[in-house]
């Protein structure tokens, strides 16, 4: 009997195949402001082999959609995380990989990591217990449908969850409003009487305590006066908001104007165009203002937690509005760069941004910033400062005024200048308003004198 148990055991082991060990593939951190990603697309398929540095996926971080990269030969056994999945956390497992010559189809797929809860404060257990929203904290709604079950004191547990992972989604809430308000009998016919003075009541307030609002609108239907419709942000957008509220509230902004004349880079632009070098008026200021910096080096400095900080390189930042928000590639090293070069790299730089392709050392490490919205129709305005660093160039259109002719033998003649003005903004504790209006006053000469830049 022992032998025939024996036996057995040792035809199964041989028979059943053993689970092939994973190699797991996480949510990686592809910035350093990243806190969670989105699946944008995943470029292999469950089964396909693949080498290191194969592109895997497509990621959406804060800043972009980046490749995300096998750092192992092996074969894609097991995709955990599908497309379009939103606000994956750093560390989930993602996949699962397999090396050469295993089946993936035997991969085995690890339990998930028990998540242990942070211990609440003791006053807000005791509430949750008083109020039995014990287990209501295991609930997974999203915010619209939270927000439409706390304006209408309705119990989240009587929802029907269809979203993924039992998600409590916005039309699960909006079903189960509409099922109480098919449930409720329809009110009394009032009596006629006299007419008397209408006295209104106060609306009642939810089990929640929360004000009530204007019905929500229902999809296919007209919406309520007071209504709105949720739009999702991407994490592109949430960064954007907090850096721009970070920048406004903590860093002393001051702004300085001067109008530049364009004169001769129109000049210099026809007659390189007559020999087939083509640049625009974006890269002159792009240049003038790399080699503004290298001639005052005091402007091209950032804050610190610390403190200013000089820099011994002069990248450039500059905007890119981009379906996703808008992105800042940088020019390295610009004031030692040609006129070309910069054409080139600064062509190529946004071609890449609104496509989605930027590496994260392609927009990262700007010592200065420019945004030109000239070719929107934009006289002037004034931009919000990146941090770290100390100033941004807002560049506004060309316009045609008549002025008086400086230095005319004949006397004074009126004639045409195509001007445009820009705007500094910069950081009050590293360039204060006597080192602006200079640093304005080297730009505006190093533009007029296109020779003089060496550009």
């Amino acid at each position: 009997m022992l032998l025939d148990v024996m036996c057995m055991y040792l035809k199964w082991t041989v028979v059943c195949p053993a689970g092939a060990a994973p190699l797991k593939v996480q949510m990686p951190a592809l910035s350093p402001t990243m806190e969670e990603g989105n699946i944008v697309k995943w470029l292999k398929k469950e089964g396909e082999e693949g080498a290191a540095g194969d592109t895997l996926c497509e990621i959406e971080t804060d800043k972009a959609v980046v490749v995300l990269e096998s750092s192992e030969d092996g074969i894609l056994a097991k995709i955990l995380v599908q497309e379009g999945s939103r606000g994956v956390r750093l560390g989930t497992l993602i996949a699962l990989m397999v090396s050469e010559g295993e089946d993936w189809k035997q991969v085995e797929i690890p339990a998930p990591e028990p998540i242990t809860p942070t211990a609440a404060p003791p006053t807000a257990a005791e509430h949750a217990k008083e109020h039995g929203e014990g287990d209501k904290l295991l609930l997974r709604l999203s915010p619209a449908a939270r927000h439409i079950l706390d304006t209408h004191g309705l119990d989240p547990h009587l929802a029907k969850a269809t979203g993924p992972r039992g998600l409590i989604t916005k039309e699960d809430a909006l079903k189960l409003l509409n099922q109480r308000d098919e449930r409720r009998p329809a009110p009394p016919a009032a009596a006629v009487t006299s007419p008397a003075p209408v006295t209104v009541s106060a609306p009642i307030a939810p089990s929640t305590g929360r004000p009530t609002f204007p019905p929500l609108s229902v999809p296919g239907k007209p919406g309520m006066p007071g209504t709105f419709t949720e739009i999702p942000a991407s994490n592109v957008r949430r960064v954007i908001a907090q850096r721009l509220t970070q920048s406004k509230s903590t860093i002393p902004h001051a702004y300085a104007s001067v109008d530049c004349d364009l004169g001769p880079v129109m000049k210099l632009r026809k007659q390189l165009a007559t020999e087939d070098i083509k640049v625009s008026v974006n890269d002159f200021i792009i240049k003038a203002a790399a080699v503004s910096l290298r001639e005052m080096p005091e402007v091209n400095v950032m804050w610190s937690g610390d403190g200013p900080q000089a820099l011994d390189y002069i990248h450039i930042s500059i905007a890119v509005a981009t379906p996703r928000g808008l992105i800042t590639p940088i020019i390295k090293d610009a004031a030692s760069k040609g006129l070309q070069e910069i054409a080139a790299t600064a062509k190529a730089l946004a071609k890449k941004a609104r496509d989605g392709k930027l590496l994260p050392e392609e927009y990262q490490g700007g010592s200065f910033s420019i945004s030109n919205l000239g070719m929107f129709g934009i006289s002037e305005f004034s931009a919000v400062i990146n941090p770290p660093q100390a100033c941004i160039l807002a560049v506004g259109g060309t316009r045609a005024e008549l002025r008086m002719a400086p230095h005319n033998p004949d006397g004074p003649v009126l004639h045409t200048q195509q001007l445009m003005t820009v705007t500094l903004s910069s950081d009050g504790r590293l360039v204060d308003d006597e080192l602006a209006s200079r640093f304005l006053e080297k730009f505006r000469t190093n533009l007029e004198q296109p020779q003089r830049a060496s550009l």
